[in-house]
């Protein structure tokens, strides 16, 4: 039996979450949001150390719009109002997680809990919002699809 198109899984709402994505599939992430009709965005994160600054780059890297307030609720309220990038879904693609990780646990652990949240939201909606880091595997579930 065949796989579906990693273009078919992102339209899943019910499978959307935050996940570690393999280069692989990083490398068919923008065709597959294209023919979903998603938003493909990304934030580099690549030695951010602390929260504070993450939320910066995230705000910068995402292309949030001015009222941005580089905090966790701005955060959310960004993630579960995209009026700013409509759009059929959504995909974000953080690089470089590691050192956030490692040098403020708690604020990376925050970050994925607006994150978590900003998932469900759009999934009661049956929208799929996919947060997708390119950490190394066994640090956050791995995307179960074939290569």
């Amino acid at each position: 039996m065949s796989s579906p198109p990693f273009s078919a899984l992102l339209r899943q709402p019910a499978r959307a979450g935050i996940y570690h994505l393999p280069e692989n599939l990083r490398k068919k992430l923008p065709e597959a949001c294209a023919k979903a009709g998603f938003a493909c965005l990304s934030a580099d994160l690549r030695g951010i150390r602390t929260s504070d600054d993450a939320l910066a780059a995230l705000g910068l890297g995402l292309g949030f719009p001015d009222w941005f307030g580089a905090n966790f609720d701005a955060l959310n309220d960004c993630l579960t109002d995209f009026s700013w990038q409509e759009a059929g879904g959504y995909v974000i693609l953080l690089q470089g997680a590691d050192a956030l990780a490692a040098g403020d646990p708690q604020g990376f652990a925050t970050l994925n809990a607006v994150f978590a949240a900003a998932v469900e939201a759009w999934r009661e909606q049956d929208v799929a919002l996919w947060i997708f880091y390119d950490r190394p595997a066994g640090a956050l579930s791995t995307l179960p699809v074939p290569t």
